[in-house]
């Protein structure tokens, strides 16, 4: 019988605003300490600022493993984050995402902006094509996905979301929650 981890490592999107209210920010830095402390890695954006920031900050002063991938356009404007376990330069977005998705066992997404619900729908649709059978997550903290969950509810209730594809993306209030539905979900995926 194995005792390897069935999560060694998850993908991390969320947002780099700075201007955001702090009780964010104290939960993304939360957040990266459990998953240390779980001896879970961390693969995110790269980036020193913001929820990024503060998840990988959490990390790796609990110890934890965090790999940053950014691509060299981004450098600057998301301040890469020079204190990772590994911090991989990229050359454009394309390479980031795919490389974020080879390196994880699942996808936790925690409040952001426009890229974090780019880089969520596109992991999400991947699965439901059946490219990958990785798990797909929302932390609500703060009740912040709350909107998009009511969105998703309204598009599967007039067929735009298939019923089989209906509880993909899981919705969470917490961090212990999310991470046992995606240890079923692994549990249960077919094998590569």
């Amino acid at each position: 019988m194995s005792t390897d981890p069935i999560i060694k490592r998850l993908c991390v999107f969320c947002g780099s605003s700075q201007d955001v209210d702090p009780e964010y920010l104290q939960a993304a830095r939360l957040i990266g300490q459990t998953l240390a402390k779980r001896g879970i890695g961390v693969v995110y954006g790269g980036g020193d600022v913001g929820m990024m920031g503060q998840v990988a900050k959490g990390a790796m002063e609990s110890g934890g493993e965090v790999f940053g991938i950014i691509p060299q356009k981004l450098m600057q404007r998301e301040i890469a984050h020079m204190g990772l376990t590994e911090l991989f330069v990229v050359d454009n977005m394309r390479t980031r995402k795919a490389m974020m998705a080879t390196m994880s066992d699942g996808f936790l997404t925690l409040p952001g902006g426009l890229g974090t619900f780019e880089e969520l729908f596109e992991v999400a649709t991947l699965t439901q094509l059946g490219y990958h059978h990785k798990p797909v997550g929302m932390l609500n903290i703060k009740g912040y996905f709350e909107p998009l969950k009511a969105f998703l509810e309204h598009a599967a209730d007039v067929g735009f979301v298939r019923p089989q594809h209906r509880d993909l993306i899981h919705f969470e209030n917490t961090l212990d929650a999310l991470l046992a539905a995606f240890e079923a979900d692994l549990r249960r995926a077919p094998k590569a």
